[in-house]
C-alpha cells in the first residue's frame, strides 16, 4: 500500500507515522513534481491539496484514496476524482481554535484600537481620548455556523456577544443566540456589529456577497473575511470600501493570492489586511496526522469510519 507524500513533515510527525505503521511503505517528496516516478505505484496520496492536477490523477494508475491535510478543496481536480471513483478526506475541524482566538483578535484589536496605540508609542505621545467600545453587548453575524462559527460565537459569547450565525438549513445549532439562512442573511445584517465570514468556496458561493449586502449593514460595521477570498469580487470589495460603505475590512483571503504588492487594498485606513494565517498554529500538522492515522487505520481494516469524507457533488 504504497503511499506518497507531496510535502515533507516534521521528523517528529514523519517517524511517529512511520513507527505506527511499520507494514506501510511512505515516501516523502518536497513537491508534486519530484514525486511524478512513484505516482503510478501509488495508492494513497497525503497532500496540502494544491498540487494535484487531473494529469496527477491519470498517472496515479493505483491510486485508491487522497488525504488533504487541510480544509480547502477548490484547488483539487474533482471531477476527475470523482470519475476514477477515488475516495477523499481532509482535515477539516482542525482550524477551529485558531481561527476563532483570530477572529477575537481583530475583534479586540479594532474594539481597543491596539493598532493606534502602537503607532502613539513609535511617536512617543500620550494621547488618552480613543474611541475605545467594548464587545460586550455588541452583534456578531458568523456566515458560515459550522465547526469554525461555532467556537467563534462560544468565544464571542463569553464576551457578551450576541451571536447570530447563518447555515444552509438555519437549523439551531450551539452556543448560537439566533440562526439564520443565506436566504434570509439580510435580516442579520441590519443589526451586525460584525459580520464574519467563513463561507467556503463552491459554486453556491463563489461572489455570494453583492453590494445590496453591504449596503444593508450599518455605517459602523465592520467586514471581516477569513473564508475564501472569491466570495465577494475583489472590484465590489474596493468600491464598498472606498465609498465607505462600512467602517471597517479586515481580510486574510483574497480571490489573487499572495495579494499583489501594487494593489489599493495596501493604501486604504480603513482595511487591515493579513497574509492568510487565521489557520496558522503550531498543532496544525500534529492535528492534521491524527486524522489521517484514524484514517489510516480504517483504510488498512477495510472499515468505513473514515473522519471528514468529502462529497464532491457538494465540494466539501
Amino acid at each position: 500500500m504504497k503511499t506518497i507524500f507531496t510535502f515533507v513533515p516534521p521528523e517528529d510527525l514523519k517517524y511517529d507515522l512511520m513507527e505506527s505503521f511499520p507494514n506501510v511503505p511512505f515516501s516523502f517528496y518536497s513537491d508534486i513534481h519530484n514525486a511524478e516516478e512513484e505516482l503510478q505505484n501509488a495508492e494513497v496520496i497525503v497532500t496540502y491539496g494544491e498540487d494535484l492536477t487531473e494529469r496527477h490523477i491519470e498517472m496515479a494508475e493505483q491510486l485508491k484514496w487522497i488525504m488533504v491535510t487541510s480544509a480547502g478543496l477548490e484547488k483539487m481536480p474533482l471531477q476527475a476524482i470523482k470519475d476514477r471513483g477515488i475516495l477523499i478526506t481532509n482535515a477539516r475541524g482542525i482550524h477551529k481554535i485558531p481561527m476563532a482566538e483570530f477572529t477575537i483578535g481583530l475583534m479586540l484589536q479594532y474594539a481597543k484600537q491596539f493598532p493606534i496605540m502602537q503607532e502613539q508609542q513609535k511617536e512617543h505621545l500620550w494621547k488618552k481620548g480613543l474611541p475605545i467600545i467594548e464587545l460586550s453587548g455588541q452583534t456578531v453575524l458568523i456566515v458560515g455556523a459550522g465547526s469554525i462559527g461555532s467556537e467563534i460565537a462560544r468565544l464571542a459569547s463569553a464576551f457578551g456577544m450576541k451571536t447570530i450565525g447563518v447555515n444552509k438549513s438555519g437549523s439551531k445549532t450551539n452556543h448560537f443566540d439566533e440562526m439564520l439562512t443565506l436566504s434570509s442573511i439580510e435580516e442579520g445584517l441590519i443589526n451586525a456589529d460584525f459580520i464574519i465570514n467563513i463561507l467556503p468556496s463552491t459554486s453556491a458561493t463563489k461572489h455570494f456577497y453583492q453590494k445590496r449586502h453591504f449596503e444593508r449593514m450599518k455605517k459602523s460595521a465592520v467586514f471581516i473575511n477569513i473564508g475564501r477570498g472569491d466570495a465577494v469580487k475583489t472590484e465590489l470589495l474596493m468600491q464598498v470600501m472606498q465609498e465607505e460603505l462600512i467602517e471597517h475590512a479586515f481580510l486574510d483571503v483574497f480571490e489573487e493570492e499572495p495579494l499583489p504588492s501594487t494593489h489599493p487594498f495596501w493604501h486604504m485606513n480603513n482595511v487591515t489586511i493579513t497574509p492568510h494565517i487565521s489557520s496558522n498554529t503550531n498543532l496544525y500538522l500534529p492535528r492534521s496526522f491524527e486524522i489521517l492515522k484514524h484514517n489510516l487505520r480504517t483504510y488498512i481494516n477495510k472499515q468505513e469510519n473514515f473522519i471528514n469524507v468529502i462529497d464532491i457533488e457538494k465540494g466539501y
